[in-house]
């Protein structure tokens, strides 16, 4: 049985699933954490948060690697780590720097940081000589503009350091991308409490649907598993509204598609772990839009578990220990499953949520939830505003995306004010 240092986490459906995995593989866990109460707020269920399930649960300043170094090689002498792992993508970097202090297993710190890193990600690749749009990487306003001018309108603004789509804008004039860049500035620090880089990410805009492949890279060598079909919407932002694995592509194309994201991966030198990387189906070819060094979030390794019998977070626990786990694709029966998420028309406080009852009775779904009454909720500007979700499988073929997306169609959401106005 080995022991995992779980350092900080999501709140959403990872800080389950890796937890859970972690012990199904038959280890254990002690998770660190600068602030115990950010979990706790998160509320939900009525057993005890898998997070808070750990062997111990220990309080640190995370957000100072510093500080966090040594402190950890304390902990490490009384409990004997075998692995470090995070499911947060603010965490990643310092995990793999914790994993190589204490000599155990993990990715190379610097091939994390460069590809977590959107600016320095997109540098990399374009000096392996990888196809991608043209960019520019600015620190001020004089420079956005003057790089702007030069690239051309249209064109996608993305801070380099943020996840979940959060500022990521498609900004057709001056206009727009001054208010991008200020909106940007007025974020100077994470939802994790850490400072955020100045730079501001500027793109040339790819056209076409949008996919990522999930991989597993061990030693160097990464198996595709699969490529996964992504929608979006809400422009000028790009918020995923839902997913399918495996996509609905041709073999040839999820094969230039698989290629170009292990080309990607070598481009920033990732070397162990599970990977996550987006790209978009241009008319030139797929082209990279960020690579994630870690498990896909929005339970797309739930898609991935059901139609491959691949359980990803299983697999990320396990390398984090040193073992070589299996990546072999069963035949589970199922032939697509699809997950599509319930965005809010509006920001304001939900009053109820219509429609569940045929989510319940169906048999093809196999996962749903919503949020409660009294939820406040924002625009639907990032994957942080979902007000729901439904999971569903096809054992024929794959219709599991257009069975997800009529079923959440169908749900409707009322609003507090709503109800107040219906009584005045």
């Amino acid at each position: 049985m080995g022991h995992v240092l779980l350092v900080e986490s999501w709140v959403g459906a990872m800080s389950s699933l890796l937890p859970r995995a972690i012990r199904e593989a038959g280890h254990r866990f002690t998770f660190l954490t600068r602030n115990l109460h950010h979990y706790l707020r998160q509320g939900g269920g009525t057993g005890t948060h898998p997070l808070l399930d750990a062997d111990h649960v220990i309080t640190a300043e995370t957000n100072d690697p510093e500080r966090l170094l040594p402190h950890v090689r304390k902990l490490h002498e009384v409990l004997r780590f075998d692995g470090v792992v995070t499911s947060c993508d603010y965490y990643l970097a310092t995990v793999a720097r914790l994993a190589a202090d204490l000599g155990l297993p993990g990715a190379r710190p610097e091939a994390v940081e460069c590809a977590y890193r959107k600016d320095l990600a997109r540098q990399r690749m374009q000096a392996a000589g990888l196809p991608g749009p043209a960019f520019a990487v600015t620190g001020d306003w004089a420079g956005t503009e003057a790089a702007a001018r030069a690239l051309g309108f249209p064109l996608v603004v993305k801070p380099v350091d943020l996840c979940a789509g959060m500022f990521v804008r498609l900004v057709a004039d001056r206009d727009q991308l001054r208010e991008a860049f200020d909106a940007l500035g007025e974020f100077p620090v994470n939802a994790r409490g850490q400072q955020r880089s100045p730079l501001v990410l500027l793109e040339e805009v790819l056209a076409g649907p949008e996919v990522s492949v999930e991989t597993v890279t061990v030693d160097g060598e990464t198996t595709v598993l699969g490529v996964t079909d992504k929608s979006l919407a809400g422009a000028p932002w790009f918020v995923e509204t839902g997913h399918m694995f495996p996509a609905a592509l041709d073999a040839a194309t999820a094969g230039a598609v698989g290629d170009m994201a292990v080309a990607a991966l070598a481009a920033v030198g990732f070397d162990r772990g599970v990977a996550h990387t987006e790209l978009r189906l241009t008319a030139a070819g797929p082209r990279v839009v960020e690579i994630n060094p870690r498990p896909a979030g929005n339970q797309i390794t739930e898609l991935v578990r059901r139609a491959t019998g691949v359980d990803l977070p299983m697999v990320y626990a396990r390398l984090a220990v040193g073992e070589q786990p299996g990546v072999t694709v069963a035949d589970t029966g199922v032939r697509s499953a699809a997950i599509a998420f319930l965005l809010p028309p509006r920001a304001g406080t939900v009053a109820g949520i219509d429609g569940v009852t045929a989510l319940a009775a169906a048999p093809d779904v196999v996962d749903w939830a919503v949020k409660p009454a009294g939820h406040r909720t924002g625009d639907a500007v990032s994957n942080n505003n979902y007000l729901g979700h439904v999971m569903t499988v096809d054992t024929t073929g794959p219709g599991a995306r257009a069975r997800a997306d009529a079923l959440v169609a169908g749900l409707g959401v009322r609003y507090v004010d709503e109800l107040a106005g219906a009584h005045a």
